[in-house]
């Protein structure tokens, strides 16, 4: 079995090889910009997960008030499916350090994979954002993490309650 990567704070000075990776992940990357403004902020959570020394992913999650919005996920496409994403959602719900917290994120609907890890860390779709994604006008999968569904997560349960989300509706992945 491999070994857990090490997570860490990402840096300023990650950035040449998070641009790397986001370049290989994504048919529309982040700007460098864009990644200097999420890490500038005082309350968000910026993660870089590494293997060998070698940084092969990262996370970038915002707090709004209560709520917090994980911006970007991605893992070098050569270290995708090795717990690399899964130990970047641990740490950060650790990090977080708030049972009572609420996550939401935006997915493709065709990016399969990234939902059922998701679901695994106790998200649920909850809506639909038409045509989100610019480069195909692809919907966006709205999905949320809350105590009730993470709860569900825990008890072995299919659902949780999205009931503490405002216009929240439940979205069945395929």
């Amino acid at each position: 079995m491999t070994e857990p990567p090490k997570i860490r704070r990402l840096t300023y000075a990650d950035l040449p090889q998070v641009l790397a990776i986001e370049r290989r992940a994504f048919p529309t990357p982040w700007s460098l910009a864009m990644f200097v403004l999420e890490l500038s902020k005082p309350s968000g959570i910026c993660l870089a997960a590494l293997r060998e020394g070698r940084l092969v992913g990262y996370c970038v999650c915002s707090r709004y008030d209560k709520v917090w919005h994980l911006m970007n996920i991605a893992v070098n496409p050569d270290f995708q499916r090795t717990g690399v994403a899964t130990a970047l959602l641990a740490t950060l719900e650790e990090r977080v350090g708030d049972e009572q917290a609420r996550f939401t994120l935006e997915v493709r609907q065709s990016n399969a994979p990234a939902i059922v890890l998701y679901e695994r860390h106790g998200f649920r779709g909850a809506g639909l954002r038409r045509r989100y994604y610019h480069d195909n006008g692809e919907d966006a999968l709205i999905m949320w993490s809350t105590p009730a569904t993470r709860a569900a997560r825990s008890d072995g349960a299919a659902d949780g309650s999205l009931d503490d989300v405002h216009n929240a509706r439940r979205i069945r992945s395929a």
